[in-house]
């Protein structure tokens, strides 16, 4: 192992959308020198392999593509003094910032880190986190390792593909082998509403008449060697699926997408906080984590529907994180935030009543017509909400003026008919 040579005022752990934003943050808050490590051969992270539009809109104000999306953050870190380490894992991170990396080039070094941020990002369930009944043939992978084969591998995953989840890149790998002539005979998901964007099912499902069955899940899978079939049922209010009205669908391959996992082993390892609800680190509104001087954005934190959100909230926890390196960190938050009625999870944890913030909320089911309530301090009308869209509200400093306490409940709560319009 090598000695500590080389001092970086902020290391960051992933080199997708996040761990780029997060440098470009920590570089407008005036840190020197910054590495990025990552563990794919180039940086970009999963939208490499995302070839469709629809990124950007929020942050570029324009519509791009994944990779045009990455080379965009790409650009605005050239000319800097940044390192980037590729084809490199970091194995820990202990007490003092010292952070140990492995790399097939250069063997384990360590480096000392005035702050990191850690943008793992997530990764996707796969069949034996629902632990699919059948055989295990070949022909059964996730959304996302089909969208690589197809993307940037050139590889057809099978010529007819049942969609088990109607996750976002389930939904897009739909259109996608529509476009390759694929046939998909439907998407099956087993909640009662969709789990992805409301533009991907009408761009992906509806646009290619590819049927969403709602309330449907996979009961068992049939092959040998390859995949021959798949038998699909509805399931009842408490998700358990009727056996006695089954569907068998002739099929050479299924892909798995229900749902990602925040990639939190290394936060684990750290022994920070996590939120059960998000699988991730618990953070404050600077996206410090319960561990002084370690950061955290990104899906790694909780899962985001746009890329644009990631970015935003990157630049925030880098900007932190530059300014902890730099010794200006701002000071402790006093008020933490409780997840009410119909509020399955909230980000960030703690927010300051000084500052204004962007809170992030997730809830538990769908609801028309409803009053997003931040205590009683304030409030605000929400045309529907859904489990599948992230709920977001700035709370600005003039809300709190009046509140005293050091937590504040928020609720999403149906929207009397009689006089709210």
């Amino acid at each position: 192992m090598t000695g500590l040579s080389v001092r970086y005022d902020v290391v960051i752990v992933g080199g997708g959308p996040a761990g780029m934003s997060a440098a470009i943050g920590a570089l407008e808050a005036g840190a020197d020198r910054l590495l990025i490590v990552d563990r794919e051969i180039e940086v970009g992270g999963i939208l490499n392999q995302c070839i469709h539009n629809g990124f950007g809109l929020h942050h570029f104000g324009e519509e791009l593509t994944g990779p045009e999306y990455a080379s965009r953050l790409l650009e605005e870190l050239v000319g800097h003094e940044i390192d980037i380490a590729t084809d490199s894992y970091v194995l820990d991170v202990d007490a003092l910032r010292t952070v140990t990396i492995a790399s097939p080039s250069t063997g384990i070094t360590r480096v000392q880190a005035g702050a990191v941020v850690l943008a793992m990002g997530a990764r996707e369930r796969t069949r034996g986190a629902i632990r699919i009944p059948g055989t295990r043939p070949a022909g059964v992978m996730t959304a996302g390792l089909a969208q690589k084969f197809v993307n940037q591998l050139g590889y057809l995953p099978g010529r007819r593909a049942v969609i088990l989840g109607s996750g976002d890149i389930g939904l897009i790998m739909a259109r996608r082998l529509a476009l390759e002539d694929i046939e998909v005979p439907g998407v099956f998901e087993l909640m009662p509403h969709a789990n992805g964007l409301t533009r991907n099912i009408v761009q992906c499902l509806h646009d290619f008449d590819i049927p969403l069955h709602l309330s449907t899940t996979v009961v068992g899978i049939e092959g040998r060697d390859r995949v021959e079939a798949v038998t699909v049922a509805p399931v009842d209010d408490q998700l358990q699926p009727d056996l006695s009205r089954t569907e068998r669908i002739e099929c050479d391959t299924l892909l798995v997408s229900i749902g990602l996992i925040p990639e939190n082993e290394l936060s684990a390892k750290l022994g920070l906080r996590l939120d059960p609800t998000t699988g991730g680190p618990i953070v404050s509104s600077t996206m410090e984590t319960s561990r002084d001087g370690v950061f955290a954005a990104g899906n790694v934190v909780h899962i985001h529907d746009l890329v644009d959100f990631v970015s935003e909230e990157a630049l925030l926890a880098g900007r932190c994180a530059g300014e902890f390196a730099t010794g200006s960190a701002r000071p402790a938050d006093n008020i933490h935030l409780v997840p009410g009625a119909n509020v399955a999870s909230i980000v960030p944890h703690t927010i300051s009543s000084d500052r204004e913030h962007t809170v992030y909320l997730r809830v538990r089911r769908s609801m028309e017509r409803s009053w997003l309530r931040l205590g009683d301090v304030y409030e605000k009308r929400l045309r529907y909400v859904v489990p599948a869209e992230m709920v977001s509200l700035k709370v600005r400093p003039r809300f709190l003026e009046h509140f005293h306490g050091d937590s504040l409940r928020i609720d999403i709560e149906p929207r009397d008919e009689q006089g709210d319009e």
